[in-house]
């Protein structure tokens, strides 16, 4: 078994990548298999943040007609609730797991403070932040980038149902390419619907590199934080 190349990763998981097939809700097959993962990379002594997505259950931009930021808070929501079963898929393996939310609510989870994250990781134990950041009109890849910052995260592994980025969009284009590594102006300049351009600026401006990869293999999350060359990396030039 290779060493991690790695001691402190961001996952980015997005709510999608929770629901499977079904393209909505949470799979219980999927996130037993996800957490498994985390399990075995957790017990070669990486210490692991996690990002979840909501998209599987809400998304703030189908509130068509609603007030933006109403919608926005339920997307959140719809990440504590991701945040919560994988917590729970993750201490049926004997991991142990703390959920951190933006927006408090203390009877469910801990309010985000960024040393008690850090202590908790340095613990061993999994960190995972939901609500975003705790405000409207920013995405959960934008929390991602800077929670990465906050906690001095070497990297961000974004997992999709792709394995990785694209020229063009392969379930449309049959002929799209894949690009192994991308410089962060690239991706800003290409329009490249990796992260949204909030997230790329900030993990440009903090020289946070981010590994793209699909979650549609097994032990993806392995393979990449030995080093694997899978996916996409985008970097400084």
């Amino acid at each position: 078994m290779a060493a991690p190349i790695y001691n402190r990763i961001v996952l980015k998981l997005s709510g999608e990548a929770l629901a499977g097939d079904k393209g909505y809700g949470i799979s219980n097959e999927i996130i037993n298999e996800i957490a498994g993962e985390i399990k075995e990379i957790n017990e070669m002594g990486l210490q692991i943040a996690i990002v979840v997505g909501g998209g599987n259950i809400w998304r703030g931009r189908s509130g068509i007609g609603m007030d933006r930021a109403t919608a926005d808070y339920m997307g959140m929501l719809a990440t504590v609730i991701n945040g919560l079963a994988l917590q729970d898929a993750l201490e049926k393996k004997n991991v142990q797991t703390r959920v951190q939310t933006a927006v408090e609510m203390r009877q469910i989870a801990e309010p985000y403070i960024r040393r008690r994250a850090i202590r908790h990781l340095e613990k061993g134990r999994v960190v995972i932040f939901a609500s975003g950041i705790g405000n409207p009109y920013f995405s959960t890849d934008t929390t991602a980038a800077l929670r990465a910052a906050e906690i001095e995260a070497e990297v961000i592994l974004l997992a999709k149902n792709v394995d990785g980025v694209y020229d063009d969009d392969p379930n449309i284009n049959s002929n799209a390419k894949k690009i192994k590594q991308l410089s962060y102006i690239e991706v800003l300049n290409r329009g490249l619907g990796v992260m949204d351009s909030t997230a790329i600026s900030l993990c440009m401006d903090n020289k946070i590199p981010i590994v793209v990869f699909g979650l549609n293999q097994p032990n993806n999350i392995k393979k990449v934080i030995e080093g694997q060359q899978i996916g996409t990396i985008i970097k400084e030039e």
